[in-house]
């Protein structure tokens, strides 16, 4: 009997039972794992896909939950102190960034092996006792605390992802992506509403519910959610591909590495929205909190509608890499209104092309998911979100930087709207990348 390869590339043809002395058993011929080709997918019950759903719906909806009453909340541990708060909201938002790009693809690849269906039922249960955590949380350090572990819990998001690549064949699995996008557009929608109906009745409520809405989403898994990943199909743990740099190595595969650009560059440029819209939109146009919440729930809603209505059908008529190219256009001429608009009707006429860019996000993943073999997917997602990390680390303090630059009576920068010009340049990067990938 012939031992098991130790690199996916020279797989043999032969498996090894033994799946814990090689590296990894990958039965898949050479010229299969070259080209990428996807073995038929896993039957899926359609429970399991709502569950998929509502799991990426519900960690989106919790994280939006407490992101009006976190800060409140940092501010009560600091006697009030608004300038110190702001600080420390600064590195909260890093460190779970930084969390998330170390874990994402720690937490796929451990996929790749024990299957996905178990690391999602834990990080669903995990997330839960995390905000039970956070709701109780005596100290700051507590709260600290209870932020690195929703880092590394809610980095089971690749890993949902990889569970749609199984059990969806390859020319369907962009409109797949797309509905989870239209998940993170639905609990973006709902969370910071809720958290602030909740927030103003006690800020500890939000991570209450939060709490209790996990853990039931974790007990209904346990009954609906099969596993996707067959044994045949897995890959043994190895850190060589689950650390960070490893695993992002991944995309350097021919045909991948200019679409990783791609959503770099566009990762990095919505950060623009995460940072700078809501002071944005208070500085130059001085709009209310209802006003500003409005905007958001608007892009949100287009995020959703996009996603996981109109990408499907979009797809199907023009294919993955022309929406890809749909969707960084219309993104670049939205943010480039938002930044020339001077009373907010422009604002409000960009937001729709906006949301044209929910068609790249996922036509780019379901191109890399088909140049990826069945027994990568939870790397590959896990890399990906890695990227997201990267952006997150990067992202906030550029445009942050950039919009201080461009008001008040220091301002360097003579345009206001300098954060979403920058952003549109970076879709044009992306733009860029997409051109110099291969067909």
């Amino acid at each position: 009997m012939s031992n098991a390869p130790q690199d996916p590339e020279s797989a043999t043809t032969e498996p090894n039972p033994l799946l814990t002395e090689p590296e990894f058993v990958l039965p898949l011929a050479p010229e299969l794992i070259e080209a990428g080709t996807a073995i038929a997918p896993a039957p899926a019950r359609p429970a399991a896909a709502i569950f998929i759903f509502l799991t990426v719906s519900l960690d989106m909806l919790a994280m939006g939950m407490i992101a009006p009453v976190l800060p409140r909340l940092i501010e009560s541990f600091l006697s009030g102190d608004t300038s110190s708060a702001s600080r420390m909201l600064g590195v909260f938002g890093t460190v779970f960034a930084v969390v998330q790009f170390f874990f994402s693809p720690i937490l796929g690849s451990l996929s790749d092996r024990i299957g996905r269906r178990p690391i999602v039922l834990v990080s669903n249960f995990g997330l839960g006792l995390d905000y039970v955590l956070m709701a109780w949380a005596p100290a700051l350090h507590w709260l600290f605390l209870g932020r690195v572990i929703s880092g590394i819990t809610s980095s089971s998001i690749p890993t949902a992802m990889a569970y749609m690549a199984d059990v969806t064949p390859q020319e369907r699995r962009a409109a797949a992506f797309g509905i989870l996008g239209g998940a993170f557009g639905f609990g973006l929608i709902l969370g910071p509403s809720v958290g602030g109906i909740l927030g103003s009745i006690n800020p500890r409520l939000p991570f209450w519910v939060a709490a209790g809405l996990s853990l039931l989403n974790g007990l209904y898994g346990l009954f609906v959610l099969p596993e996707s990943l067959s044994p045949e199909h897995r890959m043994a743990f190895c850190w060589r591909r689950a650390n960070p740099i490893g695993s992002i190595n991944l995309l350097r595969r021919d045909g991948m590495l200019a679409l990783s650009g791609v959503l770099l560059f566009g990762y990095i440029a919505q950060q623009s929205l995460m940072n700078v819209f809501v002071i944005y939109g208070d500085y130059r146009y001085r709009w209310s909190d209802r006003t500003v919440g409005l905007a958001l729930a608007t892009l949100g809603a287009g995020s959703a509608l996009y996603g996981a209505v109109l990408l499907k059908p979009v797809v199907a008529r023009l294919r993955e890499r022309r929406c890809i190219a749909l969707g960084l256009i219309g993104g670049t001429i939205g943010y480039s209104l938002f930044g020339i608009s001077r009373n907010g009707w422009l604002f409000w006429l960009g937001m729709p092309l906006l949301n044209l860019m929910s068609f790249a996000w996922p036509s780019a993943q379901g191109v890399l998911s088909r140049r990826t073999n069945p027994a990568e997917q939870g790397q590959l997602q896990g890399a990906i979100n890695s990227l997201r990390g990267i952006a997150g680390i990067i992202g906030p303090g550029i445009f942050t930087w950039i919009f201080s630059k461009s008001i008040g009576p220091n301002a360097i920068i003579p345009f206001m709207g300098s954060p979403f010009f920058l952003a549109a340049s970076m879709l044009l990067v992306s733009l860029a990348f997409l051109r110099i990938s291969p067909e």
